[in-house]
């Protein structure tokens, strides 16, 4: 990953989190990783376990962020999920979002935001 991409990705990251914690969440767990995949961010919100992963794009030239959410990213994303939710305390609810991020790298490097997307309730399927 060249260093722009990890400067977006990382602004998206952060960003999503401020974003959840200003929305009532808690978070648990950032880029948590298993062998069969990673999750961005975990986090609570009432009695629901939410798993969040962050699109960061610099446009839509190529669609919409949440497109680069495949069957294969689902299926890590789902695993990861169940070895996390085996060790977690019990929720009511379990819970997939998708929070996508459409962002500009200005010329001096500063990473600033244009639009966010948070969707929630994602079929893994």
């Amino acid at each position: 990953m060249g260093r722009y991409n990890k400067n977006l990705g990382d602004f998206g990251e952060n960003f999503a989190v401020d974003f959840l914690l200003e929305n009532g969440y808690e978070i648990l767990e950032r880029n948590y990783k298993t062998k069969s995949g990673e999750i961005d961010i975990i986090a609570s919100i009432e009695n629901t376990l939410v798993f969040v992963e962050v699109k960061t794009r610099s446009s839509e030239k190529y669609g919409q962020p949440s497109e680069a959410v495949d069957y294969k990213k689902r299926k890590h994303m789902l695993s990861a999920s169940e070895e996390y939710y085996s060790e977690a305390m019990p929720y009511s609810e379990i819970r997939f979002d998708v929070i996508e991020i459409i962002a500009k790298q200005l010329s001096d490097g500063e990473v600033v935001l244009h639009r966010l997307n948070h969707i929630e309730g994602v079929i893994m399927d």
